[in-house]
Formats: C-alpha cells, sequence, structure tokens
C-alpha cells in the first residue's frame, strides 16, 4: 500500500491548520514550513476545500482555516476522499487485462487487506494524530500561537 504524495500533504495541511488554531494561515506558509511545491499544494487545498475540510477565505485578511472540529476529521474518510485510485493492483480496476483474474485468488486477499487498513484509519481522526503532542508539532513548524 501506497498512499500519494496528494494525501500525504492533505494530512499535512490539516495537521498545520489544527496546530495554529483560530488563527488563518496561508498557503505560501504552510508550503514553505514543510519544504513543499506551493503549486502542488495549492491543488491539495484546493481539493480539500472543495471536500469540506477546509474554507478558504480570499482577499487581503483572508487565509486556511478548518471547516470541521479535528475531532470530526476521519482519517479513513480523508484517505478515501484524497486518494483517486486506490486499485492495489490491476484486477481491481474496472477494465482489467490480467488473464488470469476469472481464477485468481490474489484480489479478494488484497481486498480484504485494504478493507483492514482503511478501517484501522476509521478509527482515528485528526485529534489523535496531534493528541498531546500539538506543543511539540507547533514548535516543529514554528507556530507561534498553537494555543486553542
Amino acid at each position: 500500500m501506497h498512499l500519494t504524495r496528494f494525501t500525504d500533504y492533505s494530512l499535512r495541511v490539516l495537521i498545520y491548520l489544527a496546530v495554529k488554531g483560530d488563527e488563518r494561515a496561508t498557503i505560501t506558509e504552510i508550503a514553505e514550513t514543510f519544504g513543499v511545491s506551493r503549486n502542488h499544494l495549492m491543488k491539495v487545498v484546493q481539493e480539500l476545500s472543495h471536500k469540506g475540510y477546509i474554507t478558504a477565505i480570499r482577499g487581503k485578511n483572508g487565509g486556511l482555516l478548518l471547516n470541521r472540529a479535528a475531532e470530526d476529521i476521519s482519517l479513513g474518510a480523508l484517505v478515501r476522499d484524497m486518494e483517486h485510485e486506490l486499485s492495489l493492483v490491476e484486477c481491481f480496476r474496472d477494465h482489467s487485462d490480467c488473464i488470469i483474474t476469472p481464477a485468481c485468488r490474489l484480489k479478494p486477499i488484497l481486498n480484504e487487506a485494504l478493507t483492514a487498513f482503511l478501517e484501522v484509519l476509521d478509527r482515528y481522526t485528526l485529534a489523535d494524530m496531534l493528541g498531546k503532542r500539538q506543543p511539540q508539532l507547533a514548535k516543529l513548524m514554528q507556530i507561534p500561537t498553537a494555543e486553542k
């Protein structure tokens, strides 16, 4: 199993915004903090906004904020929303060219594994990721006002 960079960046954006609390953040600020492409992060932020995870406020005093409480953001739901392709192997796709698919047991076994993976993520929220480490995360990300 491999999560895309898109999902990785989605998690980082949400962590950053959760630690930042009620203070707005910018895409540039987040990109610089994590040393990632601002252009790629713009696409991530657009998708997170479209899916309702964050609010993007335009203008001079604009910025990004979580759109829901960290306790209400399921990691499993986030992964499902951000991963556009959870097909672990070709036979998961609608149009498989694999000739052994009708007799192969790999698909149900991998499907069980993928289901278990997502079920574990479903048990955790963004708040669980922060836990008691929020002050340490704030320090690592150089966020001065990490108190919520």
